[in-house]
């Protein structure tokens, strides 16, 4: 029996996207030096949303500016009981026009509303009021008895969680008393913008927050940029490691969170049911574009027929289509230029004797879209099982042993997550052990909580984000 869904849309009236959007430099909004704009699009419907002001070098000297005199002049001299006032004040607006965020996160990334509207802005809010608590608690860190800010922290990130990157770097910095200028993903500016608004309403002081737009060329101005005391970068390992060359023989603090190819490992006594519902959400939550992924598959062999069987049957029953839909399970690529790297790796993997397959689903006629897809038959020579796709993409792999899982699993240069799903605990805290990876999940994936750190090894980058160590990055001491 197949069950079909009346269409169940949220409203775009919550929602008021202005035609055009400037720069936010020292509390106001205000044009490009250049005059140079780029559009957001809907990756939807590929309708034009917006004209974004494009910051150049001038643009950036301003904000970096603006930065530096609000450290110097308010920020660093406020009382952390003071600071945390104004994070608990934007943490509460948050959670006010939580509605109005999660749409236009939809709408501007592509991700379904149950995710933005159940997941991310949910989380957001408990970022802010996470580190609002710490604000006048900094020298119990555990970082020395008198912990102090850098100063001007440059941060850039991603377009897969554009709100949830801005307050993963956003809150902690604030809250150990550094000044920000942030530059948003140039497929995903709006809600950064919409924040910049949220700013002015709690009545941040002018400056402290500062949010440039643009491409990878801004991105480069703001990390190179002599004003600059602190860097964090969520996004590709390649940039990551550009960034880090960019910066090395400089006294700038640096943190990277670059890419993942992370193994999703289940054995013959997991639960499987509740195993198949973490691969679907490990690898298929926000149309993959997750740098967590659990993109590698590795299951027992007593159990790999059972495994598939179960997760096909699952895949079967999921919806793809319109974001703003309640029923939808997957949306939209964010863009053209991520669909053409997943199709083109989707093809090597067929090329190179993987066998490829996808549920039964139809796809909308215009935008960007992807189907669930499996490949089986994977080796881990194969491209699609060592470099990263992010996209819905899932490699299955299998394995005989534990020590077989933990060497396969740890055949990859990244180094940022992974899930085991067994009934044993004592094989859960030694499989924990042996894995290279930042966080490790146990019968779950993809759970994530402001108290909790996150970061990687070796190609996923270096430096602590969430909990008390994501304070680290942001106090010297």
């Amino acid at each position: 029996m197949v069950l079909s869904y009346a269409p169940a849309p949220e409203s775009r009236a919550v929602v008021d996207i202005d035609s055009s959007y400037g720069l936010f430099i020292d509390g106001e909004f205000t044009d490009a030096a250049s005059g140079s704009a780029f559009k957001s699009v809907n990756p939807a419907t590929e309708e034009v949303l917006a004209d974004i002001a494009e910051a150049g070098p001038d643009d950036v000297d301003r904000a970096v500016a603006a930065a530096r005199r609000a450290y110097d002049r308010v920020w660093s001299r406020m009382s952390g009981r003071d600071r945390g006032k104004y994070l608990y004040r934007i943490a509460r607006i948050i959670q006010e026009r939580a509605r109005e965020l999660a749409v236009l996160e939809s709408i501007d990334n592509g991700k379904p509303i149950r995710e933005s509207r159940d997941v991310d802005v949910p989380l957001v809010a408990a970022h802010f009021f996470y580190y609002a608590g710490w604000a006048d608690k900094l020298p119990y860190a555990g970082f020395g008895v008198d912990p102090r800010p850098h100063g001007v922290a440059g941060q850039v990130i991603p377009w897969n969680f554009p709100l949830l990157m801005l307050a993963w770097k956003i809150a902690p910095a604030l809250a150990a008393g550094n000044t920000v200028v942030l530059k948003p993903a140039e497929t995903t500016p709006l809600t950064a913008l919409l924040f910049a608004q949220i700013c002015q309403q709690a009545d941040l002081p002018p400056g402290v927050v500062n949010i440039v737009t643009g491409a990878g060329e801004t991105g480069r101005l703001l990390v190179e940029h002599p004003g600059v005391d602190k860097v964090a970068f969520t996004g590709s390992t390649e940039v990551g490691k550009a960034i880090a060359r960019a910066v090395a023989g400089t006294d700038k603090k640096v943190t990277l969170e670059l890419g993942g190819k992370a193994a999703n490992i289940v054995f013959d006594d997991a639960p499987l049911d509740q195993a198949v519902e973490g691969i679907v959400n490990g690898i298929f939550f926000n149309q993959g574009h997750v740098c967590c992924a659990g993109s590698r598959l590795l299951v027992q062999e007593s159990v790999y027929d059972d495994v598939l069987a179960r997760l096909k049957r699952r895949l079967g029953t999921l919806r793809v289509g319109d974001p703003l839909d309640k029923n939808t399970d997957i949306g939209a690529i964010n863009s053209s230029e991520q669909l053409q790297r997943i199709r083109t790796l989707s093809d090597v993997g067929e090329a190179e004797g993987a066998e490829r397959w996808s549920p039964a689903c139809d796809l909308p006629d215009r935008g960007y879209w992807f189907p669930p897809t499996v490949f089986t038959g994977v080796t881990q020579a194969h491209r699609i099982a060592r470099e990263e796709i992010f996209g819905p993409v899932l490699s299955v792999l299998t394995f005989r042993t534990p020590a077989e899982a933990v060497e396969k699993a740890n055949n990859t240069p990244y180094g940022l997550s992974a899930g085991v799903w067994t009934d044993k605990g004592s094989r859960i805290l030694w499989m924990s052990n042996q894995l290279k990876a930042g966080v490790v999940w146990a019968n779950t994936f993809n759970k994530f909580d402001p108290t909790s750190p996150f970061g990687g090894y070796k190609e996923s980058g270096y430096g602590r984000e969430g909990g008390r160590h994501g304070l680290e990055a942001y106090l010297a001491h």
